[in-house]
């Protein structure tokens, strides 16, 4: 491989300051050019690391599909590489998290013979269960984005927990940075009532983004749900609503094949 272009994703995690790793620094210090997809201040606060800092959220426009603004930020990430620099994409929390541009770029630079790779960052989900106290493994947990939930026939597993991710964009058609509304997110709700009691309780979480802030979690009815305070960072956690269902058949068969294993260690031990 002769290109002597590069790219890397890298994330900050999600709390201004706190979160991004040393990895992650050391490669936007070293980068011959830096693109951030963040907050505005965390932008200002990168570019204290690299002055070949520049923001892409200018590409986000109102009524503006957003599947452009993502070619567009590709295209500026691969024409950097192309001249031979080495780049660097940030983009805020995991790099890999509900972030489809640094998927496709990564893709497209290592297709074109290109050195490419991503670097994990602290993102909300890892936030979410510290701040909420969740552990995943204890029911499972599925997660969904609410659109896609929405769009497509998915199957919900109501013993789990289930959580919905931008809840601020649940049902809107136009893949515009809109902020949509009770209207839509009723429709959501009525999705919901197949698997939980309107009465069922749900939280709306939204992770700190300054180390003084406090996480938001707001608990309510799903019922409640259309008219709540929603922003375009908030995320709909939904606990367990009903009990894990034990699988006897599955539970015997293993039963059965322990004993028979226990059986052959303790003949081999005893010399029979």
């Amino acid at each position: 491989m002769n290109n002597k272009g590069s790219l890397v994703c890298v994330g900050p995690g999600m709390i201004l300051g706190a979160h991004m790793t040393e990895r992650c620094k050391n490669h936007i210090q070293q980068a011959d050019v830096v693109f951030t997809s963040c907050h505005p201040v965390i932008e200002k606060w990168l570019a204290t690391f690299n002055p070949r800092t520049y923001s892409l959220q200018h590409l986000y426009a109102d009524n503006k599909d957003r599947r452009n603004t993502y070619c567009q930020m590709q295209d500026a990430l691969l024409e950097e590489v192309r001249n031979n620099k080495k780049v660097v994409g940030v983009f805020y929390g995991h790099p890999g998290v509900f972030a489809q541009v640094p998927h496709y770029s990564i893709r497209q630079a290592q297709e074109e013979g290109y050195q490419a790779w991503m670097e994990p960052g602290i993102s909300a989900d890892a936030c979410l269960y510290a701040d909420m106290g969740i552990d995943p493994g204890a029911y499972g947990c599925q997660q969904f984005e609410a659109s896609q939930f929405m769009f497509y026939q998915r199957q919900l597993d109501p013993s789990a927990y289930v959580i919905l991710w931008q809840l601020g964009h649940a049902g809107d058609l136009s893949l515009t940075p809109r902020l949509t509304g009770a209207p839509e997110r009723q429709v959501l709700v009525d999705m919901l009532h197949e698997y939980y009691a309107p009465s069922h309780k749900v939280a709306i979480y939204e992770s700190p983004f300054l180390p003084t802030q406090q996480p938001r979690i707001i608990w309510q009815r799903l019922d409640e749900l259309p008219e709540a305070d929603i922003s375009l960072i908030s995320t709909l956690v939904i606990p367990p609503g009903r009990r894990l269902i034990p699988n006897d058949e599955i539970v015997t068969r293993l039963k059965s094949i322990y004993a028979a294993t226990h059986d052959k260690n303790t003949n081999k031990a005893s010399g029979l």
